[in-house]
């Protein structure tokens, strides 16, 4: 079954140029883990205080994405991911689904 992971990031105005390009720049380490289908990262709406970005990737199975965090493309995609806490107005939100019907 299809799964799809998410995190939403609550982004400090003004930082959005410079999360983006963290986003941009990164090496994800993705494109060779087993399981791995798409990835996107989303930017929605604007609040005083921040706005609202959301990491999305598509997975073949859960069992796949499970695999992805504990390997060590992940921690290796991850390291240094604190170094931009002043980007953020708090920690990401996970979460994950998985696809009941779509195409």
């Amino acid at each position: 079954m299809t799964f799809i992971a998410m995190n939403r990031f609550q982004v400090a105005r003004g930082h959005e140029a410079a999360f983006e390009e963290i986003w941009k720049t990164r090496d994800r380490h993705l494109d060779s883990v087993p399981g791995f289908v798409e990835f996107r990262l989303l930017k929605g709406p604007e609040s005083e205080e921040a706005t609202l970005y959301s990491s999305h990737t598509v997975w073949r199975s859960k069992d796949d994405f499970l695999a992805w965090t504990k390997s060590d493309a992940f921690r290796k995609a991850h390291a240094g991911a604190g170094a931009a806490k002043p980007v953020y107005l708090g920690p990401p939100v996970f979460e994950g689904f998985e696809v009941v019907e779509g195409a």
